[in-house]
């Protein structure tokens, strides 16, 4: 059984995976062009669109956005202290990496504040066309509302691998910790000291428990989803991959998904 044959014996209805190695090529299953709702994988799709942005002049990372205090570049690295559920008080600007949707959700009103485009149109006009998606379209919250396939993500892939969108330094930016100090709850996996983050990707670092495996680097930087989506991309390795279920997150992922990740790397790397 190959690599990828193992996502066909997960316990969900529908699954689809892909890879991308470090030569370019890529592999994928039978389902790779089904359409998925990506759940948080969206968020750092729209967060590359929000870069994208940024090159082109219509926002600034540190431009004020969000609480009192806050910017563009808190609310991509869940640092501005917004919570989803009303009942949390704000912790304050840089004071707990907060998981926030609701940032995400502010992010979207600061961009089509800025450029007179709703961010399904800005989405589309600055990733989907460029890129030459042919499934991918952000159809609710900038935060978890787009749906895409395992064909489509593997071009972002290929692009977070060699951007042509954005500068590579921007891109390094991007998936650098921001306001590494700050702890915080990573969804699903608990406390993490510190929580480190990108500009809308989450970074592997030291942490455990992690949703990817424990051959990927350190500098892995991707996201997951409830839906039961997860994409990743290993810079040290030069090797990307995304899986898409249509089961919500839970405890049946947790050892399949690290346990695939570690294997993918394998086949990458022919042991």
């Amino acid at each position: 059984m190959t690599v990828l044959e193992m996502v066909s014996q997960w316990p969900v209805e529908l699954a689809a995976a892909g890879y991308i190695d470090s030569a370019g090529q890529t592999k994928a299953t039978e389902l790779s062009s089904h359409v998925f709702e990506l759940a948080s994988v969206t968020k750092p799709l729209f967060a590359y669109v929000v870069l994208v942005a940024v090159e082109e002049g219509t926002l600034s990372l540190d431009q004020p956005a969000g609480p009192p205090g806050a910017t563009v570049r808190h609310l991509l690295a869940h640092s501005s202290g917004m919570a989803d559920d009303p009942v949390v008080k704000l912790a304050g600007v840089e004071k707990r990496r907060i998981y926030s949707s609701t940032g995400f959700d502010e992010l979207g009103l600061v961009l089509a504040a800025a450029s007179g485009l709703d961010p399904a149109t800005y989405f589309h006009e600055a990733l989907v066309e460029p890129l030459g998606l042919t499934s991918t379209a952000l159809v609710g919250s900038p935060a978890y509302g787009a749906r895409s396939s395992v064909d489509d993500l593997l071009v972002v892939l290929r692009e977070w691998l060699n951007p042509t969108l954005i500068s590579p330094q921007t891109l390094d930016e991007a998936t650098s910790a921001q306001f590494p100090h700050l702890d915080g709850v990573l969804p699903g996996y608990g406390r993490q000291q510190p929580n480190i983050w990108g500009l809308g990707f989450e970074l592997r670092g030291h942490k455990s428990p992690h949703w990817t495996g424990s051959n990927n680097s350190q500098h892995t930087f991707g996201h997951f989803g409830r839906s039961g989506t997860f994409i990743w991309v290993d810079p040290d390795h030069q090797a990307g991959c995304v899986a898409l279920t249509n089961r919500e997150f839970g405890s049946w992922a947790v050892p399949l998904w690290p346990k695939f990740s570690d294997q993918v790397l394998a086949e990458i790397q022919g042991l």
